[in-house]
């Protein structure tokens, strides 16, 4: 999905960090709360946080390092699993989602399911998709 760069006024602002949740919402977030624009507009609720399921199944485990190798600029960003299925980038931030660590970190809008992967060189993606239903 693309990314638009929007300018708000301090009081805008202000009720936007208001209406977060410290640590799990964005400025996207809130504003789609708002909008309702979340669950097709039908419901308040935040999603689960993404790796929730992979440490479920035990495919993943608190404070699991992650790491996304960007082969083009030499660089490394290392993110681990939270223990509630988020990711804790190694500033501290936390993110709810793979895509949500790499603009975190990156500034960039790419699928984080496909440039994470653990230290045994498995993508997030190709765990997650080893738990589809067959």
């Amino acid at each position: 999905m693309p990314h638009h760069t929007i300018t708000v006024d301090d009081e805008v602002f202000a009720r936007l960090q208001r209406e977060a949740e410290p640590f799990v919402d964005d400025p996207n977030s809130v504003l789609r709360r708002l909008l309702q624009l979340d669950d097709g507009g039908h419901s308040r609720r935040r999603q689960k946080p993404a790796l929730e399921r992979l440490l479920a199944v035990g495919l993943l485990t608190p404070g699991q390092r992650l790491r996304w190798h960007r082969r083009n600029l030499g660089n490394d960003h290392v993110a681990f699993v939270h223990h509630d299925g988020r990711i804790r980038l190694e500033d501290g931030r936390i993110c709810s989602s793979p895509s949500g660590a790499c603009d975190a970190v990156a500034s960039v809008s790419v699928n984080g399911w496909d440039v994470w992967y653990t230290d045994d060189g498995i993508s997030l993606g190709t765990l997650r998709a080893g738990m589809a239903p067959h």
